[in-house]
C-alpha cells in the first residue's frame, strides 16, 4: 500500500488532468457553432468539475492541499494547444477530434492511478470516475462519427 503523501500526489495528478478536461470542454462549448455540441460540452464540463471537487475533497480529507489549476506540462499541455488550434478554425469535427484525444489522455491517467495499490475507498472513487471518463470518451466518439458522416454527405 502506498503512503498518504503518495496517495495525495496521485489524486492531485488526477485533479490536474480533470481540470484540463473541465477547461477543455468549457472552451470547446465556446468555440462550436452547433447548439447540440455546445450543450453537450457544457454538461460534460460541469460533470468533470464535480469530479474535480470530489477529488479535491479527498485530498483535503487526507490532510493534503488539493491543486486548483490545470496542468502546464507534458502531453496534457500539448493536447490543450492542439485543442486551442482546432478551436480557432471553428470546425466542429476538429474540435471533437481534439476533445476525444484529451479524453484519451484522461483515461490513461486514471488507468495509471489504478495500477497503484490505493486504499479501497480511494480506489472506488477513481474507478467510478474512470467510468465517467470512458462514458465521455464514448459520447465524444459517437458525436464525432455523426459529424464526420454529416460532413461527408455535404
Amino acid at each position: 500500500m502506498v503512503d498518504n503523501n503518495d496517495v495525495i500526489a496521485i489524486l492531485n495528478d488526477l485533479i490536474e488532468t480533470s481540470k484540463d478536461g473541465e477547461e477543455g470542454f468549457r472552451s470547446s462549448a465556446e468555440h462550436v457553432d452547433d447548439a447540440r455540441l455546445r450543450d453537450f460540452f457544457l454538461r460534460r464540463s460541469k460533470e468533470v468539475g464535480e469530479s474535480v471537487r470530489e477529488l479535491q475533497a479527498l485530498v483535503s480529507a487526507l490532510g493534503g492541499v488539493p491543486v486548483n489549476a490545470t496542468s502546464i506540462g507534458g502531453t496534457l499541455h500539448r493536447r490543450w494547444i492542439d485543442l486551442k488550434t482546432a478551436l480557432t478554425a471553428n470546425d466542429n469535427l476538429a474540435v471533437l477530434n481534439e476533445t476525444e484525444r484529451g479524453e484519451d489522455v484522461a483515461m490513461a491517467a486514471y488507468r495509471d492511478a489504478l495500477e497503484i495499490d490505493l486504499p479501497q475507498e480511494i480506489r472506488a472513487v477513481v474507478m467510478r470516475q474512470l467510468e465517467g471518463v470512458r462514458r465521455n470518451h464514448g459520447l465524444v466518439k459517437q458525436l464525432r462519427d455523426v459529424f464526420d458522416a454529416e460532413a461527408t454527405m455535404h
